[in-house]
């Protein structure tokens, strides 16, 4: 009788250090997810960075000298304006569409999130089978 005792206890004690080792291993995959996850994120954000960075230089100086050129076609179009006038115009016009632009761009920013959705989502998905059984 004492050794059914002893010999269930071993198999109980077995029975949990497995638990415990494919709980580790698990934890151990998790996290290994969300590295990988963030990684990818990362390289995506630096890879994309430079070409729009520049062509962040080229477009502005496209633009400066499309408003110099727009300006001097008003004060050409129309002769009793001053050039002041016709560069003043020009700069508003192109003040809205940056400010239109600017908050077109921070409304995309704002729904982007900031964590690792598929590993979390199977994180979620663990626990909840952990807690089941």
């Amino acid at each position: 009788m004492a050794t059914e005792v002893e010999s269930n206890g071993e198999a109980v004690t077995t029975l949990i250090s497995g638990i415990v080792q494919d709980a580790r291993e698990l934890f151990v995959e998790q996290m290994t997810l969300f590295q990988v996850e963030i990684k990818n994120d990362i390289r995506r954000a630096v890879t994309g960075l430079a070409p729009l960075l520049v062509g962040a230089g080229v477009s502005f100086i496209s633009i400066i000298l499309l408003a110099i050129g727009a300006a001097l076609l008003l004060a050409w179009a129309v002769p009793e304006m001053p050039l002041w006038a016709a560069f003043g115009l020009t700069g508003g016009a192109l003040a809205i569409v940056a400010t239109i632009l600017v908050l077109w761009g921070i409304s995309i920013l704002e729904k982007i999130h900031g964590t690792p959705d598929t590993a979390l989502k199977a994180l979620k998905e663990n626990l909840q089978w952990k807690t089941k059984s």
